[in-house]
């Protein structure tokens, strides 16, 4: 991994705080120290989860000695790792983490991290997502993120997602590398794997999350954790949160110092990448969204496309806490 300075990055945030771009008082003294000094999280290469790797000085403002990125080869192995304790924190389609609580995941859903990030590409003749049906869509494989977003949507316009549209998995190759070799008609990505296509000549997308209704006015990613380790860790998990929204409205406050730190910290390939995803993403809106109603739309969804066992209700009710969040929200105003 590439070295960056820690200090110079830190000098960074106090800067931006000091000049007002951030709440100054990075560690409210009225809260009791965190209940352990060490936290994991998982690294990944998806640059829209930008605050997670800009928030380590803050972390370490909040009382967290050790801040450990994990290596997760992929979706199935983070989840397991979060399962057994591995990991302590993660972030993932809201959609995605209503699925997983239908599964029974031990996971306590605790605030939106950003708007939508997805874009969802296209061949002719499709113009619509109505247009989808009949055609071949590449996914990583069924109930992933990708899946479960595209069957809503599609759901959403009265296709059947199970019946009306041709999934092909990634046992024939990665979906992008699929859509750009023309084998599927409908790709649908998140940063950097739009900007990808786009330097390869294919720019036609049919529906953005970041801006077309209804999907614009939901979270798209949410944070969550291990279960029991929230619940015994109460202190840890709001300051947890709180240095991840302070790192969110410090990717808004200076976009380029943001995109340099993925860059260097190893986190994003390209500098040019990074800096326009974080400059799309409004983070900043995390206080005016509303996370609980996030997880009821997807859960309705989900519900509606036939794609959950239980309750909507009984799901939010046992799989998430706001309590944390709320706080925050108080606290951090203005």
């Amino acid at each position: 991994m590439p070295c960056f300075d820690r200090r110079q990055f830190g000098r960074s945030l106090a800067g931006a705080a000091a000049a007002g771009l951030l709440p100054a008082d990075l560690a409210l003294a009225a809260d009791p120290p965190p209940e352990t000094r060490s936290i994991r999280l998982k690294k990944s290469l998806a640059i829209c989860f930008a605050p997670y790797y800009v928030v380590e000085p803050l972390l370490h403002a909040e009382g967290f000695d050790d801040v450990q990125y994990v290596d997760a080869e992929h979706s199935a192995t983070s989840a397991r790792m979060l399962d057994t304790g591995e990991l302590h924190f993660d972030q993932d389609f809201a959609g995605q983490l209503v699925h997983d609580l239908d599964t029974g995941r031990p996971i306590t859903a605790l605030g939106g991290l950003h708007i939508g990030c997805y874009e969802l590409f296209a061949r002719e003749p499709i113009r619509t997502i109505s247009d989808l049906k009949g055609r071949r869509v590449g996914i990583n494989d069924f109930h992933w993120g990708e899946h479960l977003y595209i069957s809503i949507i599609a759901a959403y316009v009265g296709l059947d997602p199970e019946r009306d549209i041709l999934w092909v998995t990634r046992e024939s190759g990665s979906p992008l590398e699929l859509f750009a070799a023309g084998e599927t008609d409908a790709f649908l990505g998140f940063p950097p794997e739009p900007q990808m296509l786009r330097a390869r000549g294919h720019d036609r997308v049919i529906l953005s999350t970041v801006v077309d209704h209804p999907w614009s006015q939901y979270f798209c990613c949410v944070m969550f954790g291990n279960r029991a380790w929230v619940r015994d860790h109460p202190s840890a998990t709001k300051r947890f949160l709180r240095a991840m929204y302070k790192a969110a409205e410090f990717c808004t406050a200076d976009p380029a110092s943001a995109a340099r730190q993925l860059v260097d910290g190893g986190y994003a390939e390209r500098y040019d990448y990074a800096l326009e995803t974080i400059q799309k993403i409004p983070y900043d809106l995390w206080h005016e969204y509303d996370a609980e109603d996030t997880m009821r739309f997807y859960a309705l969804r989900l519900h509606d496309a036939g794609m959950l066992k239980k309750n909507p209700n009984t799901l939010l009710a046992e799989g998430t806490d706001w309590r944390f969040l709320n706080e925050l929200k108080r606290e951090m105003k203005g």
